[in-house]
């Protein structure tokens, strides 16, 4: 089994229900900063709100509520898979979570912090296996559902309502499954978690591919593009791969598909640092001028240098292993930073098992530094296996 890849895991320790009332569910103002869970539970499934606060260098999250799915999860699944999206705008109201076990999309308007609904695809999407990853615009959400290796397409309409228009069967190179999705302007781009890479044309909603599936450069090293992450001019697709490496691959998407990708192993900036293994979730800095990379199996984070001109990768630098690594969390998932603007500041990163790291970050443009903060983790008690966070307000691409 590969080290993105964690199927079913149940927890026996899930708080009930009841106990939701304990948290000051009162309601910050309008500037308020929002980290979000998909908490994936089997048993009642939660979004759960912390709310950013603290000093520089010394930030923090606090907890809210949490707001019933009105599904059920799996509590594990492909770490790449985002299960928490939400427009890419200032302004967005709405945050949307997967239920992978139930099979909806689950719509919560993010100032009332209450569910709007439930959206089904049509009954051939699954995503039992591996959970249902998700990427939107401001027009459509896209579903990626792994057992049915199906993508649904939903319009988004006024007061978070979703609208299914359909969906398609994907076919990955190498006996894959529908993992990581991204989407700007007019082209969708998905990771099978095979190695093998796709791209579609989303101008009239519904994706059509665009001819260009192919293996990634990695997949001769058998190592695995997971998650992705893709520029605000739309030119590069930028892939952490599920490697034994801190590996990361890079397409041209000038032509409008998918060019073949240029590999950057990048443990030899790292080496002297600590040990960074595996790169399966990746998310660019505000500024684009750091790539962040979730190092799921060495319990760290790192980042390199980005030139979104020429989409090169260079250097950076490492975090030391995450507080409580092992005990109890294991593996790192989706990362999000704090702000909006420049390198984002404080990186957030989902721990599977469950907690949220908070990491400080400094950067020149020769170095960086990435810095656990004081208190951190922060405990998500509702999840029984912590993959997917969203920040709001959120990255404007």
């Amino acid at each position: 089994m590969k080290n993105s890849i964690f199927l079913l895991f149940v927890c026996g320790s899930l708080l009930a229900p009841s106990l939701l009332c304990a948290a000051d569910k009162s309601k910050p103002s309008g500037n308020t900063i929002y980290v979000m869970t998909d908490d994936d539970g089997t048993l009642h499934n939660y979004s759960s709100f912390y709310v950013a606060g603290g000093t520089q260098g010394s930030p923090t999250l606090t907890y809210q509520q949490s707001v019933n799915s009105g599904g059920t999860g799996i509590g594990g699944g492909y770490f790449g898979s985002n299960r928490v999206v939400l427009p890419p705008s200032s302004t967005a109201q709405c945050e949307y979570v997967s239920d992978a076990n139930s099979g909806d999309i689950a719509a919560i308007n993010i100032q009332s912090q209450q569910l709007v609904g439930n959206f089904l695809g049509s009954t051939n999407d699954i995503g039992t296996s591996n959970g249902i990853g998700m990427a939107m615009n401001q027009n459509y959400l896209y579903a990626g559902y792994t057992l049915s290796n199906t993508i649904a397409t939903f319009s988004v309409g006024a007061g978070c309502q979703l609208t299914f228009l359909g969906d398609i069967t994907v076919t990955p190179l190498n006996g894959g499954y529908v993992a990581g999705m991204a989407v700007n302007g007019n082209i969708l781009v998905v990771t099978y978690l095979d190695g093998s890479i796709q791209s579609f044309n989303i101008s009239n909603g519904i994706p059509i591919s665009n001819n260009d599936e192919q293996d990634a450069a990695g997949y001769a090293q058998t190592f695995y593009p997971d998650g992705l992450d893709i520029t605000q001019d739309g030119h590069y697709a930028v892939f952490g791969d599920d490697a034994t490496q801190n590996v990361v691959e890079v397409s041209d998407l000038s032509s409008g598909k998918l060019a073949p990708t240029v590999l950057y192993a990048l443990g030899d900036a790292f080496r002297s640092i600590t040990p960074v293994v595996n790169s399966a979730t990746v998310r660019l800095s505000p500024d684009e001028t750091l790539l962040y990379i979730g190092n799921s199996t060495s319990g760290n984070v790192s980042a390199a240098f980005f030139d979104k001109n020429t989409g090169r990768l260079a250097g950076g630098c490492a975090s030391a292993t995450l507080n409580n690594y092992y005990n109890p969390w294991a593996y790192v998932g989706a990362l999000a930073t704090r702000d909006t603007t420049g390198n984002g500041n404080v990186l957030y990163a989902a721990e599977f098992g469950s907690s949220i790291g908070i990491i400080n970050v400094t950067a020149t443009d020769v170095t960086c530094t990435l810095t656990e903060a004081p208190g951190s983790p922060v405990t998500d008690n509702l999840s029984p296996g912590l993959i997917s966070i969203g920040v709001f307000p959120p990255r404007p691409f």
